[in-house]
Order: structure tokens, then C-alpha cells, then sequence
């Protein structure tokens, strides 16, 4: 699942999150990363990092706010998005 969704991330090309990591600078290290990130995952203790903040200017003149997530973070959160969980059941 973390793998496939770091083929996703790396395939769209974004910019570096409040961390400054790169795609290219997280592929270096790409086996201490992903079983970094899918260890805090399946243990429950990942939380995700500070987001970083840039203005995008309008036609109009004012400026729009992006937030742009770490690399590591955006990998986590498209494997979150594909995790299919059983339908929970009710009893009565």
C-alpha cells in the first residue's frame, strides 16, 4: 500500500513540504523512509508534520493560501485514501 502510494506521489512531480525533502532527496533514503512512515502508520503513532504556507496570486490581485504537505505525508495520506475497511456491523 505505501509503496504503491509512493509511485503515485513521486509520479505527480510536487514541491517539498516544511521539511525542504525533495522527492528526489526522499528516494535516496527510500527504504528508511517508507518503513519509517508505514511503521508509525500500522502502530498508530503518525502524526503529520507542519504543513507549508504559500501565497498564490489572483487575477484580482489578492493572493490565495496553499498549503503544501511533506513528501512523506502526502505518501501516507494517498495509502490512507485506498485502504477499504470492511463495513462495520450492528448488532441489536
Amino acid at each position: 500500500m505505501i509503496w504503491q502510494a509512493y509511485k503515485r506521489v513521486r509520479a505527480n512531480k510536487g514541491s517539498a513540504g516544511m521539511d525542504a525533502v525533495s522527492i528526489e532527496l526522499f528516494h535516496e533514503n527510500l527504504s528508511k523512509n517508507l518503513y519509517k512512515l508505514w511503521n508509525r502508520m500500522a502502530s498508530g503513532s503518525y502524526f503529520p508534520p507542519a504543513v507549508k504556507e504559500v501565497e498564490i496570486p489572483k487575477k484580482d490581485g489578492k493572493v490565495r493560501k496553499l498549503g503544501i504537505p511533506t513528501i512523506s505525508d502526502r505518501i501516507g495520506q494517498n495509502g490512507g485514501k485506498n485502504v477499504h475497511r470492511a463495513p462495520v456491523r450492528k448488532y441489536i
